[in-house]
């Protein structure tokens, strides 16, 4: 069997369904193939765009996504969404083509050392010096980027082994990898902190979304406030009456206060971030004891809290070890209480109907559209915050975000390839006017593959994260964050095919989704904003310095946000 064919036939059997690619000089063989495959092929304008894609693809589903590029600029294309995956943990297949094995490092055409270049930002990798090795590195690629951390594997295609004759009998052949490791040594001691805890907080990150059930479980159970990361939202729905919200430097001040008052901290597959809890995010505030779980043991230390106890293995057999260990006990009253209050007291108003449009206002009438169903997907940047801020995320994989790379230009790809994932939910992507620019190509591959997602489009006009830092920070030295030569977004939407609207009004917003999300097609639906609004409260990077706060402070009686 021809390379080629059995690398299609590989990927058939694991139920790849989709690859999104862009074909060059040495993956036509592979392209070749793909025509008379039952695999589907996305043809995106740009590789990065089809890592997010793929990246998006596997958020949303859970599956591993396939991405494709040629040797040379394809591999280093990749790159960035290669790195977004493995920041946040996504299992992903990165496939390049190379040049023949015999003008390795001779410098040919479009070559350049993919294995290399791609391996600090990848679990493993694979190059088929010998096609005979091809069933190997796919199959043992499959397992490794879902087993234990997920993240992307790289395979790189010499074109003269792809296009060789290997032994069919090879696709039949087994190949393993080594059996998770857990040590559960220390349960009986977490056992005992939390029955000595007065005031424990579960805190909840995206090592545990394959755990959801078995998480919300043990919340339910011992009745604990629980704060999530901006990679665990919509593990614990947004409704529950404990959850005090996302953690960090824009987290929900509820979140803050109850991991500050904490005197347990049960993190279940949470890496304890640079901004989720360190001295720049202000959580080392706390005393509190730590038990961390997690399934990578690289992560444990590294929030330096003294008093530790480190559970290694599966977030889904971990704590439903720890739920059948507590039988019967939940904390005392008066914490689940003061919990209530917390979130009860975190309320936001933002249905002002002033102009400039307040983004606020815009992600509210977004909460008030979206369904059970909906998968939202973000931008880096304000947008990125504001959506963590106020929308209501029920269930997982509904949130999709470029946590740790904070990869501008990750939105709308990661939406087509949620689209692709799950075409009978409605995708929201949430830019900015910054972002959208940098992959707003890809509109051509949403309407050419009939893939349709709304675009909600913020536009202030610059690069809004970046000037907030300018503004508090910098007295107002807004060094090039003003973007100029600024198209105009309908006509651009208009120009790919896809429905273009304008919103200039805080009435509008919501029957302007409406449409979008309505009309068959993918829809960019703009919407002027505020420039001069801030994404508040705000821990800034220095320590020493004192919240910034904003709209979104304590309000002082029971009142409810809108």
């Amino acid at each position: 069997m021809k390379g080629t064919k059995a690398l299609v036939s590989l990927l058939e059997n694991k139920n790849a369904e989709i690859v999104f690619g862009y074909p060059g000089g040495s993956v036509i063989p592979i392209y070749d193939e793909l025509y008379d495959s039952n695999l589907r092929h996305v043809l995106v304008r740009h590789e990065q765009c089809a890592a997010h894609m793929a990246d998006g693809f596997a958020r949303a589903s859970g599956r591993p996504g396939v991405c494709l590029a040629t040797s040379g600029p394809g591999a280093t294309n990749l790159i960035t969404g290669v790195a977004t995956a493995f920041a946040d943990s996504v299992p992903m297949i990165a496939l390049t083509g190379q040049v023949g094995t015999g003008s390795l490092g001779l410098g040919a055409f479009q070559e350049v050392d993919a294995y290399s270049v791609l391996m600090p930002i990848t679990k493993h990798n694979f190059r088929v010096l010998d096609v005979n090795r091809l069933p190997h590195a796919i199959k043992e690629a499959w397992e490794i980027c879902q087993t234990g951390r997920p993240g992307p594997v790289h395979v790189d295609l010499p074109v003269d082994q792809m296009n060789s004759d290997m032994d069919e009998s090879l696709l039949d052949s087994e190949y393993g990898i080594k059996p998770l490791h857990h040590d559960m040594s220390g349960i009986d001691s977490a056992i005992r902190w939390i029955r000595e805890a007065k005031r424990p907080v579960i805190l909840v990150g995206g090592g545990a979304i394959n755990a959801w059930s078995e998480v919300r479980e043990f919340a339910e159970a011992i009745r604990a406030p629980v704060a999530t990361t901006l990679m665990g939202m919509g593990i614990v729905a947004s409704s529950y009456d404990l959850n005090m919200g996302p953690l960090g430097m824009h987290g929900r001040q509820a979140a803050k206060v109850a991991v500050n008052e904490a005197d347990l901290l049960i993190s279940i597959g949470s890496r304890f971030s640079d901004r989720t809890f360190s001295k720049k995010s202000r959580m080392q505030d706390s005393k509190a004891r730590v038990i961390h779980i997690d399934i990578d043991p690289t992560e444990f230390g590294k929030h330096k809290c003294p008093d530790c106890i480190n559970l290694l293995g599966d977030a889904g057999v971990v704590v439903r070890k720890l739920k059948d260990l507590l039988k019967g006990y939940s904390v005392n009253p008066e914490w689940t209480e003061r919990g209530k209050t917390l979130k009860r007291r975190c309320a936001c108003n933002p249905c002002e109907e002033g102009y400039p449009i307040l983004p606020q206002r815009v992600m509210h009438e977004i909460n008030s559209i979206i369904g059970k169903d909906t998968i939202i997907t973000t931008d880096v940047g304000q947008n990125q915050m504001w959506a963590m801020h106020y929308l209501d995320i029920e269930d997982p994989r509904r949130f999709l975000s470029s946590g740790t790379f904070g990869t501008m230009g990750y939105g709308l790809p990661a939406a087509i390839g949620a689209k692709a994932a799950k075409p009978e939910s409605d995708v929201i992507a949430i830019t900015g006017d910054g972002g959208f620019q940098m992959v707003m190509q890809e509109m051509a591959t949403s309407i050419a593959e009939d893939l349709p997602v709304t675009v909600v489009l913020l536009n202030n006009g610059t690069l809004g994260m970046v000037r907030q830092w300018q503004k508090l920070f910098w007295n107002e030295r807004y060094s090039n964050t003003t973007l100029k030569a600024m198209p105009d977004f309908v006509k651009l939407a208009e120009a790919f095919g896809a429905k273009g609207i304008r919103v200039e009004k805080p009435g509008e917003i919501g029957d302007a989704i409406r449409e979008g999300m309505d009309c068959g097609r993918t829809c960019l639906v703009e919407v002027v904003v505020d420039m001069n609004e801030d994404v508040l409260p705000m821990l800034p990077a220095d320590p020493a310095a004192a919240m910034v706060r904003g709209r979104c402070e304590f309000l002082r009686g029971e009142k409810d946000g809108c």
